[in-house]
């Protein structure tokens, strides 16, 4: 099973670049952020032509999350049960085979001086606590998506210059080692204890070519998908070119489950 998660910053601006991406890897399970669309404008047709359901649980202009499967989801749910009809649309969740899959995108927090920053790290406990609420402990769940967080040094471009800045500060750090406590692993990590990896550079000042990026994009397993995580990658091929997101996608491979013996 592949299962991969990308803000795509506008599926619609970014639609001919995933239709390709989606014929190339043919990944089974993802996770799109950014969507910045309503769901009855979703590109459903061009995805369903691919072999893929949608998923999609988006606004217009800002936000917005989608899962597309190969395989028909179930049990779908959209955003924190609590949430009120017009909150921002930043979680979607749904069951493809043995996998709970949740797409997430977590708020940027503009900086750790503004108001945005404290919501962004209680929407942060907030899917702590829905995970704890929805996940069973032995389950095998896939969060996938835009955490806005680069967890560890190894993350960022610049260790000094991000030091205690939005998206490295220590708060928001211990916040997503908070998730990893409850029962996560990062699965790119398994795999590339490495650093010098990242999944989104700015647009402006060259940053691409210049190396000057972070690693906020993770697909984080339960112990128990954890344990079949084969392989992790980012496909950073896709900052490039024409109109690329200013974030490249990331997969993560898992083998199936073992066979189930039922003793005689």
């Amino acid at each position: 099973m592949r299962i991969a998660t990308w803000n795509v910053n506008s599926v619609r601006a970014r639609l001919p670049r995933l239709v390709r991406w989606l014929e190339r890897r043919q990944p089974d399970v993802v996770c799109l952020q950014e969507t910045k669309v309503v769901d009855e404008e979703f590109p459903r047709a061009d995805l369903e032509a691919l072999g893929y359901h949608c998923t999609p649980f988006g606004q217009k202009t800002y936000n917005g999350v989608a899962i597309l499967s190969r395989e028909q989801p179930r049990d779908t749910s959209f955003g924190f049960p609590e949430e009120a009809e017009g909150a921002e649309r930043r979680l979607v969740a749904a069951s493809i085979g043995a996998v709970r899959v949740v797409s997430v995108y977590v708020p940027n927090g503009k900086d750790v001086e503004h108001p945005a920053y404290r919501a962004k790290l209680a929407w942060l406990e907030r899917l702590r606590e829905y995970l704890a609420e929805t996940c069973a402990a032995s389950a095998e769940v896939a969060v996938c998506g835009d955490f806005n967080v680069a967890p560890d040094e190894r993350d960022v471009w610049d260790v000094e210059l991000w030091r205690g800045r939005i998206l490295f500060s220590d708060p928001e750090r211990a916040a997503f080692q908070a998730l990893l406590a409850a029962g996560f692993v990062d699965t790119f990590r398994l795999h590339h204890p490495e650093g010098g990896l990242y999944t989104w550079w700015d647009y402006r000042q060259g940053a691409f070519h210049r190396g000057w990026g972070l690693r906020i994009d993770h697909i984080l397993a339960s112990r128990a998908l954890a344990d079949r995580c084969v392989a992790a990658s980012i496909d950073r091929d896709e900052r490039k070119g024409e109109q690329p997101s200013d974030h490249a996608p990331l997969l993560a491979e898992f083998t199936a489950p073992a066979a189930r013996v039922d003793a005689n």
